[in-house]
């Protein structure tokens, strides 16, 4: 910035003077930054009302197909011992259902594991080594089998262990074979499970050695094979030898083990004379999802699949709730109050108030942002006016309020919620509840008539919302309910604009700082010449 000596000759605060000439200049570049600071604002209250339009647009995907209120429910007659399902292909009708059998996981609780005699410490953790639950001889491999299923299917691993294999690499080794496994230092017990439920997942523990099979021969291969052995006291020492089988309802005791083995087995149903087994305990069956709970003891439970009034009635009643609370806000920004004499405030301006009296005048001005806006008419008027059409259904042409579904009185209605929609006998909508409930009757009654006008109605306003969201080269985007892309331009546009209004005050600034240099030039000089002829005339 320039140093600026001023006013040495005529005495005056030209810098004073200057600066107040350009702060009323100044206000050219206020004006362009507030138009901009309005323009942002404006974009943002755009954005957020094209993204509710967006999402009423899509709630109408389902609505505009008569396949979207193809809606069914099941109703059980026993609702503790299952709970179902409907797919849109179920059969109406009544069924009966029997639940035999639940499925199960197998799991283990195995037995408390302790140190061997002579060993002592503060307690098994999973960093114990096997040295100190059982003998071993010298570097000897002691070994087990794990076998997952059973028949063809079965999955049999080898686990090995040495005398410094620790209960976690134990546990790492169950894991690998397919189990879920964990060991509880608190009660220094190993809990073992299966991946899934069902009588697949059983799975045993038996004692084994370590063979290599193959005679090593040419294009033979040598592996090892976990052969069973005798015991050789591993499973005893991890306290996975079993004591207590419980198999269905039956229990086996008396085994000479510690392990308490909880048998995994299928669930079993019978659905109209058919039976069904299945791992676990959801059953899926022409179009219902069937999950069993408790066993039924010889009752027949009876399952009836019927039309879902309730959900086509709720559908209807959510979209109504997207469709007022958008229009309302529509209505709501068009009849917006005038904010005429509001600019943006200055940063001095902001300094001296507080942070809700900042937050409350610039939502005065953001609120008159959309008043009378020409292109958010355009939008509101062509959704309204699909609202108030009719439509042919069986050759009559229906409305809204055939289905008893209305507006507000116009004087009783709050201040823009006029153009909102209200179900008659809707229990949410208080000044609407005690009227009749067309609508629910009607879906019940004749659920075609109502299908046929919603689908038509929502197909209508999809296709008008479609055509107000197209796009417009250079004014706005594909799915855009506002001129975005002219909104940006103009944006950028005052940019460029600040810049000149800045440059000009500028030049304007130093314009006047150069007129009063050069008077300051012509009184020193003035100065000079009275001096010079006061010498000549002997004046001091």
């Amino acid at each position: 910035m320039a140093m600026r000596l001023s006013g040495l000759m005529s005495g005056m605060d030209t810098e004073s003077i200057v600066q107040q000439l350009v702060e009323a200049r100044s206000n050219k570049v206020t004006k362009v930054k507030n138009s901009q600071t309005k323009l942002g604002w404006k974009q943002e209250i755009w954005k957020g009302l094209n993204s509710k339009l967006k999402t009423l647009q899509s709630k109408l995907q389902d609505l505009r197909f008569s396949s979207g209120y193809a809606k069914k429910a099941t109703k059980s007659s026993n609702d503790s011992a299952v709970s179902v399902l409907t797919g849109d292909g179920a059969v109406e009708g009544v069924q009966e259902l029997e639940i035999h059998q639940l499925a199960k996981t197998a799991y283990m609780t195995g037995g408390k594991v302790s140190f061997k005699e002579g060993i002592s410490g503060a307690g098994v953790s999973t960093d114990t080594i096997m040295g100190n639950l059982m003998n071993f001889d010298g570097d000897e491999t002691k070994s087990f089998k794990v076998t997952v299923g059973s028949g063809d299917d079965a999955k049999v691993t080898g686990i090995d262990v040495t005398s410094s294999t620790t209960v976690s690499e134990v546990l790492s080794q169950l894991k690998n074979a397919g189990l879920n496994a964990n060991f509880d230092t608190t009660q220094k017990r190993f809990y073992i499970s299966a991946k899934e439920s069902g009588a697949a997942g059983n799975f045993e523990f038996t004692s084994a050695k370590k063979v290599l099979v193959g005679t090593g021969e040419e294009g033979e291969e040598l592996k090892w094979e976990y052969e069973d052995a005798p015991d050789n006291g591993v499973l005893s020492a991890l306290g996975l030898t079993v004591e207590k089988v419980v198999d269905g309802e039956n229990e086996t005791s008396g085994l000479g083990g510690v392990a308490t083995m909880i048998k995994g087995q299928d669930a079993k149903i019978t659905l109209n004379g058919v039976d069904y087994t299945n791992t676990h305990n959801t059953f899926e069956v022409n179009g219902l999802t069937i999950t069993a709970h408790s066993k039924t003891n010889g009752e027949k439970i009876t399952l009836t699949t019927q039309r879902d009034t309730d959900g086509i009635y709720n559908m209807i009643k959510d979209f109504f709730k997207s469709y007022n609370e958008i229009i309302n806000e529509m209505d709501k920004l068009y009849n917006g109050e005038s904010a005429k004499g509001y600019e943006p405030l200055s940063d001095e301006e902001k300094s001296n108030m507080s942070e809700s009296e900042i937050e409350k005048y610039e939502q005065k001005i953001k609120d008159s942002l959309l008043r009378r806006d020409s292109g958010l008419g355009t939008v509101s008027s062509a959704i309204k006016k699909v609202m108030m059409s009719g439509f042919s259904v069986n050759g009559k042409t229906l409305y809204l309020a055939n289905f008893g579904i209305e507006t507000a009185n116009y004087f009783n209605a709050t201040d823009n919620e006029r153009n909102a929609y209200h179900i008659c006998g809707d229990a949410d909508d208080v000044d609407f509840s005690a009227k009749q409930d067309k609508l629910k009757s009607m879906i019940a009654s004749d659920p075609d008539t109502v299908i046929s006008f919603f689908s038509q109605l929502t197909q209508s306003l999809y296709t008008e919302m479609n055509n107000q969201s197209k796009a417009v080269e250079g004014y706005r985007s594909f799915g855009s309910f506002y001129d975005d892309k002219k909104m940006k331009s103009d944006y950028d546009d005052f940019k460029s604009k600040i810049k000149d209004e800045e440059k000009k005050l500028a030049d304007y600034e130093d314009k006047w700082y150069a007129k009063f240099a050069a008077m300051e030039t012509a009184m020193a000089k003035m100065q000079q010449n009275a001096s010079a002829v006061t010498a000549l005339l002997g004046g001091q």
